[in-house]
């Protein structure tokens, strides 16, 4: 018996070791990037404000409503819109719909990604280390289960660029024309930013054709960029103009720093250049000088190598900046998540190409050990994931508490920060309209000049008309942390009236307040 159990336990460990054997690798982590997505899909955490913003959206429209410029200053692909009307109708109203599409994104770059770093990367080990780079980027952990089109964004630039490479090198008949166009033309109704890969990729391969005097080449790619620039025009008609012309949304972003303030701001430039390897590639600022090194090792690698895959993998990301030089598009955290594949298959043939060329042992270990502190705190993160899954504005215990607590005659004060969430949620909890107060809806608009004097003077306006009230919920949410807005709400509430009840969850607070007795 116990040679039997001793039998069991070295076949156990065999087992686990060929898990992390140099051909099984690959897919232990595809594996544990599809646990961690799970667990946070699983947890079912609140919408939270921008989510709740597009998902009354998609819940209170029909499909050709749908079409019409979304309340909320939000903005959507319209195939990512109809996906997600189609799974709230089929699987319900609720969080694990709403986020299923994302979700399923998610899963499947994730694949892509593999077979696509094998045709692009120089060596299995550059593959492993952009994979598990791949698998266990923060902000990606976050939206490939929000409810928001970032995650398809992401799915689709792998998806685009998977099928578009090397298609110089294919003879392209009509049937090839027609399939590579089709794919484009579908891509930019899911994502915005499919239009910056195919203007990337086109571009490159048009270049090329050109640079070797293939013309037959470029008339036929040619052929395939019309079909793509069909389908862009005809969407931008139908939607994406009406987000283009939302001068409050880009004001919103303008108010950032997303975009240059001049074709000669080259310092613009520079700084959201290496801002992309802190958000959204989520690098502490220690590791961002690494991973910068091994990106430009990356391309010099590829340079030598494969010119055409560098020029490809770099055009998506020109094509961007060259975009928000225009004006047309932000530079910014999750607008760019499309453009991690891009990146991160660089900084994975860097890394292993700096300890190819190390010409000494100790070199190598110094390489080596580059290669674990760029990894160490993505998968470190990751990890950490799994046992206290990502939460932000977590309002629906907070919504819990004060349905239970709440006694007839309570008056109910919604801040407009959180007035999308409570919409959202209102019916669950069995809040109807008369039952509550909706903050004024014109405060801070998102300008990046903070709360101005005159904004606030408007937030306690809106105070001011809840005193004489006994009991009164003020419910908060997606408060700005770096304006210390919660404590100068709070502050200020404190001043008119009495604090006799509070409960507070991530990102989402009530308090009851007694304002009677204060003059």
């Amino acid at each position: 018996m116990q040679s039997v159990f001793q039998l069991s336990k070295i076949h156990r460990k065999k087992v686990v070791f060929s898990l992390f054997s140099l051909s099984k690798l690959p897919y232990t982590i595809i594996g544990f990037g599809i646990f961690v997505r799970l667990v946070q899909y699983l947890f079912n955490r609140s919408l939270w404000h921008d989510e709740a913003a597009l998902a009354l959206n998609i819940v209170n429209r029909s499909y050709l409503e749908l079409l019409q410029p979304l309340d909320y200053n939000q903005g959507a692909p319209i195939g990512f819109l109809m996906v997600e009307k189609l799974a709230t109708q089929v699987f319900g109203n609720n969080e694990y719909a709403l986020r299923l599409f994302p979700f399923l994104a998610a899963i499947a770059s994730l694949f892509i990604f593999y077979k696509l770093a094998q045709k692009c990367l120089q060596s299995q080990q550059a593959v492993i280390v952009a994979l598990t780079l791949f698998s266990t980027v923060h902000i990606w952990l976050q939206f490939a289960t929000e409810t928001k089109q970032y995650s398809t964004d992401v799915a689709i630039a792998v998806l685009l660029y998977f099928t578009l490479i090397g298609i110089e090198r294919q003879k392209l008949q009509i049937r090839q024309i027609l399939k590579f166009g089709i794919i484009g033309a579908i891509a930019v109704w899911f994502s915005h930013p499919a239009v910056f890969v195919l203007a990337g990729i086109g571009t490159s391969y048009l270049l090329i054709s050109l640079l070797q005097k293939k013309i037959s080449l470029s008339l036929k790619l040619l052929a395939i960029y019309s079909i793509w620039i069909s389908s862009f025009c005809i969407s931008y008609i139908v939607s994406i103009r009406n987000i283009a012309s939302n001068q409050s949304l880009f004001k919103s972003w303008a108010g950032r720093d997303t975009f240059p303030t001049s074709i000669w701001d080259f310092n613009w430039l520079f700084n959201a250049f290496v801002e992309f390897f802190h958000i959204p590639l989520g690098l502490p600022d220690l590791f961002l000088g690494i991973a910068i090194v091994a990106f430009l090792a990356g391309c010099a690698s590829l340079f030598l190598r494969q010119k055409a895959i560098l020029l490809t993998l770099l055009a998506p990301i020109v094509v961007t900046f060259f975009a928000a030089y225009l004006q047309k598009y932000p530079f910014n955290g999750r607008l760019v998540l499309f453009l991690i594949p891009f990146f991160i298959l660089l900084i994975g043939e860097g890394t292993v190409a700096i300890r190819r060329v190390s010409p000494n042992k100790i070199l190598r270990k110094v390489s080596t050990l580059i290669l674990i502190l760029l990894l160490v705190p993505p998968i470190g993160t990751a990890a950490y994931l799994i046992f206290d899954p990502y939460t932000k504005q977590e309002i629906k215990p907070v919504l819990g508490y004060m349905r239970s607590h709440q006694q007839l005659g309570d008056t109910i004060y919604v801040h407009e920060r959180a007035e999308y969430q409570f919409k959202y949620y209102a019916n669950r909890y069995e809040y109807q309209e008369g039952d509550y107060i909706l903050g004024i809806d014109d405060l801070d608009r998102q300008d990046g000049q903070g709360i101005s004097a005159i904004e606030w003077r408007r937030y306690t306006s809106d105070f001011e008309k809840l005193r004489g009230k006994q009991r009164v919920w003020i419910l908060l949410s997606h408060m700005r942390r770096w304006e210390d807005e919660q404590e100068r709400v709070l502050a200020y509430l404190d001043g008119i009236g009495k604090r006799i009840d509070a409960f507070e969850k991530d990102g989402a607070f009530v308090y009851l307040y007694d304002f009677s007795q204060h003059s």
